[in-house]
């Protein structure tokens, strides 16, 4: 693993910050790292309000959306409230049907079948909405590049309000309304909402029609947060203000799912990180293994124990999730070693009865073992399907643009992407994707990055230290957990491996004569005796909590740490 510093150009604003809020330069320079540089910037980083999110009318087309619900409504029409199979699309569909049920009775949902449909609004799903007498579409979390399916709705006299958080194409689909921050002509402040922060506008903007204040959005901030950790969007700005409360809500008084699947957990604080790793796994789960209306079913139910029957399902799904991706993955790394592929710039890897819902999980474990841009590729119809992961700084897309006379279809973006190809195709594109990743892959991308905040003394750890590293969450893209270097640091002798098969390493750390520190280091169980013998250690790590019997403890999780001479 390579190890790289962050740089601070502006040492004015640290010196500035440092005064100014009678903070230590380590809590100054992480602010700034963070592009915080004034006091107002730091006083709605440390103390995000309600008041801080801004004015949904802001957003284009939020005045022509209210207005077609408020004729719908008055119309007594039905409503279709469309939205993606994932978290982000699943959590929107129940935060804007739930809202509004609150208001009208004719409110239908609608998720569409991974396999049979594929992403995005489908023909089938318009067709249902003719069907069933339903004459407006809100779409949550996909649409923005749906210019044929907006047509096809208006055949049928079917409106469509779209909201989306993802680029738009040269052509934005002739909705009657289209919320998303991303085009070019919308003023709306905050470009990095997550689609069910878009619907969470969408359904503020309802309520100021109805003098309803912010507080009365607070219960739906619990999907909001969920949809945030998920989906990978930067905790700054409004964002970081919708997971704080929203957190709030998931710890004190979730709603009946998210408090069901919760049960299965002792955990007495639900961090962002316990979201993307226990809840965002199981909802995404339905839509993976049998299809995302059990997730939405989940989220909207209002009765306790009606919701614990739905977790339990979605639990099942999970635990088979699971197990398809461990055996998947054995599959796999098999594969690579029997074709004699150890040494190549890619993975890529295929076999025609692989789940198509968790190639892409499979393809993020095969980059732990194999650093590369990677593919994995299973039969679907008459075609092959594979889902794309790459490694940080590499563009898998550009990659793939580089094949594309190979390939059927493909979209996606720099780190992930989806694409299909006929299966004569198969072996021509395997070996012109390695010879793209071959030549344009730079020698410093092959090995994993561990990007430094700050290299530190353990004497600077003192309480209020800590106290502010606290306020610092939650954390995410653009305000990660910051990461500390610590030399000569040794463990005190009582190293140990644990674990079922001793697969982590627990240590207690000291750094000249300061206190130790108990340290955990995820998968580095067999580096246990390197540690011993007090023999220094240069030590990578963040600052953690630690739960165990109702007592919390601070501890260091190690990321990586390189033995002195």
């Amino acid at each position: 693993m390579r190890w790289s510093y962050k740089n601070i150009t502006n040492t004015n604003a640290v010196t500035y910050l440092q005064h100014q809020l009678r903070v230590s330069p380590l809590i100054a320079t992480l602010l700034v790292q963070r592009g915080i540089e004034t006091y107002e910037q730091a006083r709605e980083f440390f103390r995000p309000e309600l008041k801080d999110l801004h004015n949904p009318y802001l957003m284009k087309d939020m005045d022509k959306a209210v207005q077609r619900i408020e004729e719908a409504l008055a119309a007594n029409e039905r409503i279709l409230v469309f939205g993606d199979y994932d978290v982000d699309g699943t959590t929107s569909v129940a935060l804007v049907s739930a809202y509004l049920r609150t208001l009208h009775s004719e409110i239908d949902t609608y998720i569409p079948d991974r396999y049979g449909e594929g992403y995005g609004i489908s023909n089938k799903g318009i067709d249902y909405a003719e069907d069933n007498g339903i004459t407006l579409i809100i779409a949550l979390d996909c649409g923005i590049k749906s210019i044929d399916k907006v047509e096809y709705a208006k055949q049928k006299g079917i409106d469509f309000i779209i909201c989306d958080h993802h680029l738009p194409g040269d052509m934005i689909p002739d909705a009657v309304a289209v919320l998303d921050a991303k085009q070019k002509d919308c003023p709306y402040p905050y470009k990095e909402l997550c689609g069910c922060g878009v619907g969470f506008k969408l359904i503020q903007a309802l309520g100021m029609r109805r003098n309803q204040s912010i507080e009365t959005f607070i219960p739906y901030l619990d999907l909001v947060a969920t949809a945030i950790a998920a989906d990978i969007v930067p905790i700054t700005g409004e964002n970081r203000v919708l997971a704080k409360f929203g957190l709030e809500v998931l710890n004190k008084n979730p709603r009946a799912g998210i408090r069901a699947m919760m049960s299965a957990f002792t955990l007495s604080t639900f961090t962002i990180t316990d979201v993307v790793f226990k809840i965002a796994p199981r909802i995404n789960a339905a839509g993976r293994i049998k299809h995302g209306n059990y997730a939405v079913r989940l989220l909207t139910e209002i009765d306790y124990e009606e919701a614990l029957d739905f977790a339990k399902e979605i639990e099942a799904f999970n635990e088979n999730r699971k197990q398809l991706d461990g055996e998947i993955t054995k599959e796999a790394l098999l594969q690579i070693e029997t074709l004699q592929e150890l040494d190549n710039a890619t993975t890529v890897v295929y076999h025609e009865n692989w789940h198509k819902g968790v190639i892409g999980i499979v393809a993020s474990r095969l980059i732990e073992t194999h650093y590369r841009p990677t593919l994995v590729f299973t039969k679907s119809g008459n075609y092959l399907a594979a889902s794309a992961r790459s490694v940080k700084g590499f563009d898998v897309y550009r990659a793939l643009e580089s094949c594309e006379q190979h390939l059927q279809q493909f979209g996606g973006h720099m780190y992930a992407a989806g694409l299909t190809i006929e299966e004569q195709k198969y072996t021509d594109f395997k070996t012109a994707f390695e010879k793209v990743v071959r030549e344009t892959l730079p020698d410093e991308l092959k090995k994993p990055e561990l990007e430094i905040d700050a290299i530190i003394d353990f004497e600077e750890l003192d309480d209020k230290t800590l106290r502010l590293l606290k306020q610092f969450e939650p954390h995410g893209p653009e305000n990660m957990t910051p990461v500390f270097v610590t030399s000569n640091v040794f463990d005190t002798g009582n190293a140990q491996a644990i674990g079922k098969n001793g697969e982590h390493l627990r240590l207690f750390v000291k750094q000249n004569g300061s206190k130790p520190f108990p340290a955990i280091a995820f998968g580095k169980g067999a580096l246990c005796a390197q540690t011993r013998n007090l023999q220094l250690m240069n030590l990578a790590y963040s600052i953690s909590e630690n739960e165990w019997k109702d007592k919390v403890t601070v501890q260091l999780q190690v990321k990586d740490f390189q033995m002195m001479d």
